[in-house]
């Protein structure tokens, strides 16, 4: 790390200090009212850019050898923003693409639903709690899959929602670790101690680190019956692709490695998310070049068995056919037949 705990100018700082109870090593935020993460962009002035977020989760969770992967996603995709006495009021999180054999791109995005917390920058510390879900959905490419069109037109007109783009994503519920009932949990200067962390995801030129450690939770219900039929099939196909990153119950960790603070472009910070999307959505990639293959501890890649996937895409397509009947259904066999 880099041991430099000079400031950007105009830092007041002083909000870390205004509660004994904000102090390490158990900081205890719960004074501070969550705050939904996108209604005091007004009051930002600083940010911690989060130049490398790697991330850590096990692939095979229960199993005797869980296989923990770790991968780094796209760079400056997060940040922590605040204001110049340390007032945590937005935190940026990440999004991702995975591909499916059968379907397509699936979009990935960690959501905050609320924050709070404070940042000391003479020490290089801070302290956060976060409540987030994970929505997943198909990027608008996808539509060119012809099982993908003959599905998104089906849900259309019949008025159910389809997983087509972020305001009807599948939502994944999360929480504190070991504590399901409780969706808020801490975001804490320093690196994950809970498991051992590769050469390769470590960052040590970085100006700090902070760590963040989630459980998965189940899917949202929509209330449509066919809907959640189909979103499990899509949860399902997705951590076939992805190692088991969204598996009910595992823990999705990341350590992020920040670089020196900056000053806020409020604008920009607004739009943030939406030019990511657009980016992603567009071409699959990230406007600041993008992040690393999931890896195993000993570097060797994390390799999905893109056939064994194919024929568990088309076992659990065939398994989702039970939900529906009529043109659509016929239509969707001809294609799997295909496959």
């Amino acid at each position: 790390m880099q041991n430099d705990n000079s400031t950007l100018p105009g830092w007041i700082g002083g909000f870390a200090g205004s509660n004994p109870e904000f102090a390490y090593p158990t900081p205890n935020l719960t004074s501070l009212p969550m705050l939904d993460n996108m209604a005091n962009i007004d009051l930002l002035q600083r940010q911690q850019p989060i130049k490398w977020p790697e991330f850590s989760w096990q692939t095979d969770k229960g199993a005797s050898d869980p296989k923990r992967c770790y991968q780094m996603f796209a760079p400056y995709i997060s940040r922590l923003g605040y204001t110049d006495t340390g007032r945590v009021y937005s935190i940026i999180c990440p999004q991702q693409g995975i591909s499916s054999p059968t379907l397509g791109t699936l979009n990935v995005e960690v959501t905050v639903t609320g924050q709070r917390g404070w940042v000391d920058e003479n020490d290089q510390k801070f302290a956060a709690d976060m409540s987030v879900v994970g929505k997943v959905w198909f990027s608008p490419g996808a539509k060119q899959n012809p099982l993908v069109k003959l599905l998104w037109d089906h849900f259309e007109q019949n008025k159910q929602p389809f997983p087509s783009d972020k305001a009807n994503a599948i939502v994944i519920l999360t929480s504190k670790v070991n504590a399901p009932e409780n969706p808020i949990f801490p975001f804490l200067s320093g690196e994950s101690t809970g498991f051992s962390v590769p050469e390769f995801a470590k960052h040590p030129e970085a100006w700090s680190v902070g760590n963040i450690e989630v459980q998965i939770g189940a899917p949202v219900k929509t209330g449509y019956p066919v809907v959640d039929g189909f979103n499990k099939f899509i949860l399902d196909i997705f951590n076939l692709g992805s190692g088991n990153m969204l598996q009910n119950g595992n823990v999705l960790t990341w350590n992020v490695w920040f670089t020196q603070p900056q000053l806020v472009d409020k604008e920009e910070w607004r739009t943030h998310a939406q030019r990511w999307r657009d980016s992603i959505d567009a071409d699959h990639g990230s406007p600041d070049g993008p992040g690393t293959s999931a890896k195993y501890f000993d570097g060797s890649p994390f390799k999905p068995d893109l056939n064994f996937i194919k024929q568990q895409e088309k076992q659990k397509f065939e398994t989702f056919l039970g939900h529906i009947d009529g043109d659509i259904k016929h239509g969707i066999t001809k294609l799997l037949h295909k496959l």
